[in-house]
């Protein structure tokens, strides 16, 4: 080759690596930080209800828009198409799914059943509305096919009444006056009569506090929550179990939330029903950022304990409930709430609210406005569904604490493995470069097991009597070889912004039917360490960590 060919054969490869350089920029760095985790299996610190999972289906017409987007189209409880397979079969996914009818047009919705004051018309736009809509009318042919759905389906149903009706609006946005529930006791009868099973009814939304839209005194709602438990009472009273009854399904407010507890009195709400947005409104722009955010997801924390308190020392009888989280109010966040990113988000929330004795969590919304767990328009899961699956499927009633020596950016929570003998772990990373090597222990005062086998010769006859209380292992390690399931989740590209998800690397797209995928682990040798990738969810199952807290 002469001296100007293999100058010009330099060049080629430069010019060609140069190229390289720029289309395929070096991927960020990790690094492998270590984190221990202790599991303490000894005893349960909460519990949740058995369906703890739980999505709402909203009133909002497609009229309905934030920020200069109508994200609502035909996905509320008046409009919504009943017969599309996609919707039967997410219900059906989860074996019992409870759904939340309710919302903010709640109080302005009239029964068309009985004698009615007004015709029965659906909303419409009204610029001295409140929300900006008129009342509007659910017509009970509408009810019979929604209940067809939920029967179908196997939905357990909480109903939102009308808690406005029969009152006066005195200034502002203050009402004033005693409820009538003359046409709420007409379609309670109606559902009744028609068989139709309805597990709670919750009277009024965001009514308590200074309200949203409107307001009503404490002691005037306790006063209305006791005409409900007596007309339920009345409806019900030949039948062997009586549906719940809720309230006031409102952002928490201790004095008001204290005073309604008092006023109703013992036995009269069995859940106490609270709105949670801490992410702020859907169009903030640093929306992923405050997810990604550990110090912001914990402030949330200070109302699920000062709630817990509140029903100890005033309501005892009654368990906590969040009747409607959405994360980012007004709709949602667009390319944010209906994103890989706002799993982080959910699953955190849903982690903490547990450790806080909250026994059921309603996810704003099953469908409709950014925050569905299914598509809009499409009614295809949207990322955070197959979240909400995986957490029904896996995590137990029984809530663990764990206890880590990382950062904060790595959350962990653990529960009972539901229906089965076992422990579940939900790792979630938060951190954009830093992959977490976990050694996950058991802890029972000062001795750390792992994977049932001895860290060194003096542990040798502390773990023949832990064997009762704490064990990796149902028998020797050497007699079978021992898996751990894992479930992990990642954005499809690793873009956290990406609205399809991947399971073990598989993308998690419905069949050609329109079935849910199966949801299937990767085994894991006992052995193999455990790790965490940067922005990444994992939940793993350890079989056969038991304890007698467990079985």
């Amino acid at each position: 080759m002469t001296r100007f060919k293999q100058r010009d054969h330099l060049m080629d490869i430069r010019t060609l690596l140069l190229i390289f350089l720029v289309l395929c920029p070096a991927s960020p760095v990790q690094t492998v930080k270590k984190v221990e985790l202790k599991i303490d299996a000894s005893a349960k610190i909460a519990w949740t209800d058995a369906n703890y999972i739980c999505a709402t289906i909203d009133w909002w017409p497609k009229e309905k828009c934030d920020y200069n987007q109508c994200p609502w189209g035909s996905a509320s409880i008046i409009n919504m198409d009943l017969s599309h397979p996609f919707l039967g079969n997410a219900i059906r996914a989860f074996k019992g799914l409870r759904l939340r009818l309710g919302g903010s047009l709640q109080d302005q919705v009239i029964y068309g059943v009985g004698n009615l004051r007004s015709p029965c018309h659906p909303f419409t736009k009204k610029k001295d509305g409140m929300f900006g809509f008129s009342e509007g009318c659910l017509r009970m042919q509408r009810w019979d096919e929604l209940n067809n759905l939920f029967k179908k389906t196997g939905a357990l149903v909480t109903f939102g009444l009308n808690a406005l009706y029969g009152r006066r609006r005195s200034y502002r946005h203050v009402w004033e006056g005693n409820w009538d529930s003359r046409n709420a006791l007409d379609f309670i009868k109606y559902t009744v009569a028609k068989g139709y099973q309805i597990h709670s009814w919750e009277l009024g939304n965001e009514l308590s506090g200074n309200g949203v839209g409107a307001s009503v005194n404490a002691v005037q709602y306790g006063k209305d929550v006791i005409q409900l438990h007596n007309l339920l009472n009345q409806v019900y009273k030949n039948f062997r179990e009586r549906p719940l009854l809720l309230a006031p399904g409102g952002f928490y407010d201790p004095g008001w939330f204290s005073k309604l507890l008092k006023v109703s009195g013992p036995g009269t709400v069995n859940g106490v029903t609270h709105h949670i947005y801490n992410l702020g409104p859907g169009s903030d722009a640093k929306l992923a950022d405050k997810i990604l955010n550990p110090d912001y997801l914990d402030r949330i924390s200070n109302t699920f304990s000062s709630l817990t308190q509140t029903i100890l020392r005033n309501g005892p009888w009654a368990s906590a409930w969040v009747g409607e989280s959405g994360g980012a109010y007004n709709s949602g966040g667009p390319n944010v709430s209906n994103a890989f990113v706002d799993s982080f988000w959910y699953l955190d929330q849903l982690g903490m609210a547990a450790k806080h004795h909250t026994k059921v969590y309603c996810r704003q919304t099953l469908i409709g406005g950014n925050y569905g767990l299914l598509d809009t328009e499409t009614f295809v899961p949207n990322p955070d569904f197959y979240s909400a699956l995986l957490w029904h499927r896996l995590m137990g009633t029984g809530v663990l604490d764990v206890k880590s020596s990382g950062s904060p950016h790595l959350r962990a929570y653990a529960h009972c493995t539901k229906d089965r003998a076992g422990v579940t772990l939900l790792v979630i990373n938060l951190s954009t470069q830093i992959q977490y090597a976990v050694d996950i222990q058991p802890s029972d005062a000062d001795t750390i097991l792992q994977y049932g086998e001895q860290k060194n010769h003096k542990t040798k006859s502390l773990v023949h009597e832990l064997k009762e209380s704490v064990s990796w292992i149902g028998s020797r390690s050497s007699d079978v070889t021992l898996s751990r399931e894992e479930y992990h989740l990642t954005p499809e590209g690793g873009n956290i912004k990406s609205r399809k998800v991947l399971l073990n690397g598989r993308l998690l797209q419905l069949t050609g039917k329109g079935n849910i995928p199966s949801l299937s682990p990767v085994l894991k040798n006992r052995k193999s360490p455990v790790s965490i990738e940067p922005l990444s969810i994992k939940f793993i199952v350890f079989p056969n960590f038991s304890s007698a807290s467990c079985r």
